[in-house]
């Protein structure tokens, strides 16, 4: 016999509501301007504030990308926290 996981089963309620455990809201954070918001790395994927990151031409398009590089970068904060 296979083992099963209990399954959360979820309904839309009246107001358009489905998950009653999930914290609302984004894990990035809410800017109220341009420069406040993150934007993922396109090489390694991190999110990082626009700040800590550059534009580089990669396949054609400028694509944003860990400055000076995303190994240097992880560096940093480590040393930093």
């Amino acid at each position: 016999m296979t083992k099963r996981k209990d399954q959360i089963k979820t309904a839309v309620d009246a107001d358009g509501l489905r998950y009653r455990s999930k914290a609302p809201g984004s894990p990035f954070g809410v800017g109220t301007t341009y420069s406040s918001g993150t934007m993922s790395c396109f090489l390694c994927g991190k999110h990082r504030p626009r700040a800590m990151l550059k534009t580089r031409k990669l396949l054609g398009k400028s694509q944003p990308v860990c400055a000076p590089s995303c190994a240097e970068l992880e560096q940093q904060l480590s040393k930093a926290a």
